[in-house]
C-alpha cells in the first residue's frame, strides 16, 4: 500500500524515508492524477489544520479520492479548541493520573511524535493518546488542580512547530513508524489488503477466539491475499495503517472496542463487528425492544426499574432470569427462584444500571447457536449447559476458571429449520455482519434468547465441521467488503 507524505517543501527536514512519496500540499491539491492512488495513506503534515486551510483541504480531498488521510477531518475537529478534553475515556484519565503523579510542577506539556515521546516513562501515555487522536505530530497540555491532573488542550502540530532539539528524535520516530509497514510489505508481497485482528490475550478462556483459531484466521487471510496482523488496544495508534478491522475481543459500548470500531468505520475501513452492531447487540434492553416490535418470539421479557420492581415481581413466574443490560458470557446474569431472591438480585444489578432485564426461565439441556455471516447461516451448534448448572458457562468466582458445557457442531441443514429461520430474522434486524444467535427449543417452539455481535469462533468447537473453510469464508467476506468500499466514494458509504 502506497504512502504519501504531504508537507511544505521548506519544512521537510525528515530526510529520506523508504517507500514514501513526498509532495508539497499545493501540488497534491492541484494535480490529483499524480498522487491520488485509491487506498493510499496520506500523512498530512501541513502547517495548519484550521478550517479551509491547505491542511484542511488535503485531508478533505484525500477522503474524496478514496485515500486515507492521517489526520482525517474528524480528528482535526476533535483537536480544535478544547474538544479533545471531552473525548478521554475513563481508562485514559486513570493513566494520566498514574503517569504524571510524580511531577512537582502543576503544568506539563507532552509531545507525541508518530506515537512516541522522548521520555520512555511517558511511552504508554503517548501511545494511548496517539491511538485516540491519530495525527502524526501532537501536543498536549495538562494542569494539576486540586491534586488531580486534567488535560486542558490537545492539538495537532506541523513540522515547523517541532523544536530544533526534538528533530533528530522525530526523524528517527518517523523512520521506525514507516519502517514497520515497509517490513510488512516485504514479508508478503502478494498481499492485496491489510487486516488488523484486535484481540486481548488477558481474556483467556473467555476470549471469543482461542489462540489456534487466531492463527487459522491469519492463514486463511493469506490464502485470499490479505496480510492479517494481531493487534491489541495498545496498538490503536496504528489503526489507520490497515484496510479492515476484525474484532476478536469481547465488545462493549463503554469500551475501547466500540471506540476503535467507530474510528475505523469513520476512516472508511471495513469493520466486523461494526459499531452499530455492537451498540444493538450488547444492550439487552435495546435488543428486547427490537425483537418484540418485530414480533420475533422470545421468552417473556420485562424491563424493570426501581419504580415498577414490585409490579414485575407480582407478574413474573419463578424461577426467572435477571440480566444486566450489557452482560456477556453469562456474567451479569443470575437466576431468582423466589420473590426474596428476586429483590436481592435486583438490588445488586440496580447498583450498576438504571434498568434490568427480567426474563421467563426456560429450562433446556442446550441452546441452539446459529452462526450467521452476510445474512446467511454458516454453522449450527448445540451449546450444552455446564455440568450441574443452568447456564452454558459457570463462573465459580474466587479466581477460578469458568467451566463450560460441551459444544456439539452440526451441519446447518440438520438443525431445525424453524430455529435457523427465526435466527436469521433476528440477525437481519441487527445488520449484515457476523452474528451468533442463541435459540431456545421448548415443546416444538423456538425462542430467541440473544443475538451476539462477537460470536465465539474457537478451533475445535465451532469449526468442527467446516474446519479451515470457516475461517476462509470470513476472510472472503472481508475481501468482498474491502473491494466494495474501494469502488465507492465517501458520500456513498
Amino acid at each position: 500500500m502506497s504512502i504519501v507524505l504531504v508537507a511544505e517543501s521548506k519544512d521537510d527536514w525528515l530526510g529520506h524515508l523508504e517507500g514514501l512519496q513526498t509532495v508539497d500540499p499545493r501540488d497534491y491539491l492541484a494535480d490529483p492524477g499524480a498522487h491520488s492512488k485509491r487506498g493510499s495513506r496520506v500523512y498530512n503534515l501541513c502547517r495548519s489544520y484550521a478550517y479551509q486551510s491547505l491542511g484542511y483541504y488535503v485531508s478533505l480531498l484525500a477522503e474524496a479520492r478514496g485515500q486515507r488521510p492521517i489526520p482525517d477531518v474528524m480528528a482535526m475537529q476533535d483537536l480544535q479548541g478544547t474538544s479533545a478534553v471531552r473525548l478521554l475515556p475513563p481508562s485514559l484519565e486513570e493513566l494520566i493520573q498514574k503517569s504524571l503523579q510524580s511531577l512537582t510542577a502543576d503544568d506539563f506539556v507532552l509531545s507525541v511524535y508518530f506515537g512516541e515521546n522522548l521520555a520512555k516513562k511517558y511511552e504508554r501515555l503517548a501511545t494511548e493518546l496517539y491511538g485516540l487522536f491519530q495525527s502524526p505530530l501532537l501536543r498536549f497540555k495538562f494542569s494539576r488542580r486540586g491534586g488531580k491532573w486534567r488535560l486542558r488542550r490537545g492539538s495537532a502540530i506541523a513540522l515547523n512547530d517541532v523544536p530544533a532539539s526534538h528533530r533528530e528524535f522525530v526523524a528517527a520516530a518517523a523512520g521506525r513508524h514507516f519502517g514497520r509497514r515497509s517490513l510488512a510489505r516485504r514479508k508478503r508481497p502478494t498481499a492485496r489488503y491489510d487486516l488488523a485482528i484486535l484481540h486481548n490475550p488477558e481474556e483467556g478462556e473467555l476470549a471469543p477466539s482461542n489462540s489456534l483459531a487466531l492463527k487459522k484466521f491469519i492463514k486463511a487471510a493469506a490464502s485470499v491475499g490479505i496480510e492479517a496482523e494481531l493487534i491489541t488496544r495498545h496498538d490503536a495508534h496504528r489503526l489507520l495503517e490497515f484496510d479492515a478491522l476484525f474484532i476478536r475481543e469481547t465488545t462493549s459500548v463503554s469500551h475501547h472496542t466500540y471506540r476503535l470500531a467507530r474510528r475505523a468505520e469513520a476512516a472508511g475501513m471495513v469493520v466486523i463487528d461494526d459499531p452499530l452492531s455492537i451498540l444493538r447487540c450488547t444492550n439487552k434492553v435495546y435488543l428486547s425492544e427490537l425483537l418484540t416490535r418485530a414480533k420475533v418470539p422470545t421468552p417473556r421479557t420485562m424491563i424493570v426499574h426501581r419504580r415498577n420492581a414490585d409490579t414485575v415481581a407480582a407478574q413474573i413466574s419463578f424461577p426467572c432470569v435477571l440480566k444486566q443490560p450489557d452482560s456477556a458470557f453469562s456474567q451479569g446474569v443470575s437466576r431468582a427462584d423466589s420473590p426474596a431472591e428476586f429483590r436481592e438480585r435486583l438490588a445488586e444489578l440496580f447498583s450498576r444500571s438504571e434498568l434490568v432485564i427480567v426474563q421467563e426461565y426456560m429450562r433446556t439441556d442446550f441452546d441452539w447457536r446459529i452462526g450467521i455471516l452476510d445474512g446467511r447461516p454458516m454453522f449450527a451448534a448445540k451449546y450444552h449447559m455446564a455440568r450441574g448448572h443452568w447456564q452454558i458457562a459457570k463462573h465459580s468466582g474466587n479466581g477460578q476458571k469458568p467451566s463450560f458445557g460441551k459444544c456439539e457442531t452440526l451441519p446447518v441443514e440438520l438443525a431445525p429449520r424453524k430455529a435457523v429461520a427465526v435466527a436469521l430474522k433476528a440477525a437481519n434486524l441487527i445488520g449484515n455482519g457476523l452474528y451468533g444467535v442463541d435459540v431456545k427449543e421448548l415443546d416444538g417452539n423456538f425462542y430467541i434468547v440473544e443475538v451476539n455481535d462477537n460470536p465465539n469462533l474457537d478451533a475445535g468447537a465451532e469449526d468442527a465441521l467446516l474446519r479451515d473453510e470457516l475461517y476462509r469464508r470470513i476472510m472472503e467476506s472481508f475481501v468482498r467488503r474491502i473491494e466494495a468500499t474501494k469502488q465507492t466514494t465517501p458520500a456513498q458509504r
